[in-house]
C-alpha cells in the first residue's frame, strides 16, 4: 500500500466514508448527507485512490466493505465524534446552576451596581460579581479574559482583540448643596471662586476639562481630589465646594443629598462612552450574558438618570 498523502484527504471524504459504512449502500449514504448519490460516488473513488483500497464494492446488488475498510471504520468513527465535539457550539448558559464569578471594571455610579447585582443574583443566585476599578493594565486584563467587561470613556482607541460597543454620551452636570451661595449668582465668577471636588479614576482616558477650548473658560480650581465616587455626595452636601460629573453619575446622589443641579461653566460637550470585551470571548455564552446585564441596565439608567435632572436643571437657572 503507498503511503496515504494527509494534506490531499478532505475531512469530507471521511464523513463520507463513515455514511457508506453505516447505510451500505451510495443511495443510502447520499440521503443521510444531504448529496446526490453522483457526488457520493465521486466521493467513494477519491477515497478509493487516496486509500488505495478498494473499501466497498458492489457484490449482487448490495455494498461489501473490504477488510481494510472494516478496520478502519473502527478508527475514524471516534475520530469524528472527537471533531464534532470539539465544533459544537458552545452550550446554552445556564444562570441558575452557574457559579461563575463575573469580574466587571466600571466606576460608573452605585446605582448601576445594585441594579445589576440585583438581576445578576434574581437569575443566577450561586454566581458572583466582582465590580472593579479599571486598573492601568485594563486592556490586557480584558483580553486575556481576566476582566469579562470594562466601562470606557474618551476617544481612546482599543487596542487589537477588542470589541466595543458604544452606549450613550456622558452629559455633565454641575452640582451643588442646596443653600450654597453660588446659587444667587450662579455664573463665570462662582464658578472660579468656589472650589471643587474631582475624581481620579485610575486609567488613561483624558479628562474633557483638559481639552482646551477655542473661546477662554473661566479657571476651575481643584479644593478636593478623591479616589472613589461614594464619597462625593455626602461631600457636596457638607461643603461649598462645585461637583461636575456625568448625570448617570450623580442623579441619585442629587435626590438623596438635596444637591441642586446647575449648567457648568465651561463648554462640556457629550463625551463618548463605551464597553468593551475580548475578541476571545465575544460569544461565550456566559460573557454574552453578563454584558447584557450590564450594559441594558447602563443604558436605562442613563435615560433615567437625565429625567431626573434635567428638570429640575431648568429650574435652578431661571
Amino acid at each position: 500500500m503507498k503511503e496515504i498523502q494527509l494534506h490531499r484527504i478532505d475531512l469530507n471524504l471521511l464523513v463520507v466514508f463513515e455514511a457508506l459504512m453505516s447505510e451500505g449502500s451510495v443511495a443510502g449514504a447520499a440521503q443521510v448527507l444531504g448529496k446526490t448519490p453522483s457526488a457520493v460516488s465521486h466521493a467513494l473513488a477519491r477515497l478509493r485512490e487516496q486509500l488505495d483500497d478498494p473499501v466497498l464494492v458492489k457484490v449482487g446488488g448490495q455494498m461489501l466493505a473490504s477488510p481494510f475498510a472494516v478496520a478502519l471504520i473502527e478508527d475514524v468513527r471516534p475520530i469524528l465524534r472527537g471533531i464534532r465535539r470539539v465544533l459544537a457550539p458552545p452550550e446554552p448558559f445556564d444562570p441558575a446552576t452557574s457559579d461563575r464569578v463575573f469580574r466587571i471594571a466600571c466606576p460608573i455610579s452605585g446605582r448601576v451596581l445594585s441594579e445589576v447585582m440585583n438581576t445578576l443574583h434574581a437569575a443566577a443566585p450561586k454566581a458572583k460579581l466582582e465590580w472593579l476599578l479599571a486598573p492601568r493594565a485594563v486592556y490586557a486584563a480584558v483580553a486575556e479574559g481576566l476582566v469579562d467587561l470594562a466601562h470606557l470613556a474618551g476617544e481612546t482607541r482599543l487596542p487589537d482583540g477588542l470589541e466595543e460597543v458604544e452606549v450613550p454620551s456622558f452629559i455633565w452636570t454641575s452640582f451643588v448643596r442646596a443653600g450654597h451661595p453660588a446659587l444667587a449668582h450662579w455664573g463665570p465668577e462662582a464658578w472660579s471662586t468656589y472650589p471643587h471636588v474631582q475624581v481620579a479614576i485610575a486609567n488613561d482616558a483624558p479628562s474633557p476639562f483638559d481639552k482646551r477650548s477655542a473661546t477662554p473658560a473661566p479657571d476651575r480650581r481643584i479644593g478636593a481630589l478623591i479616589s472613589e465616587f461614594s464619597s462625593v455626595g455626602p461631600l457636596l452636601a457638607n461643603s461649598d465646594m462645585i461637583g461636575t460629573f456625568p448625570r448617570i453619575q450623580m442623579a441619585w446622589d442629587m435626590q438623596r443629598y438635596g444637591l441642586v443641579p446647575l449648567v457648568p461653566q465651561i463648554d462640556l460637550p457629550p463625551f463618548r462612552t463605551r464597553f468593551f470585551w475580548s475578541s476571545r470571548l465575544a460569544s461565550d455564552p456566559a460573557s454574552v450574558w453578563i454584558r447584557k446585564i450590564v450594559i441594558d441596565t447602563y443604558s436605562a439608567l442613563n435615560d433615567e438618570a437625565g429625567r431626573l435632572v434635567e428638570p429640575r436643571l431648568v429650574a435652578a437657572e431661571r
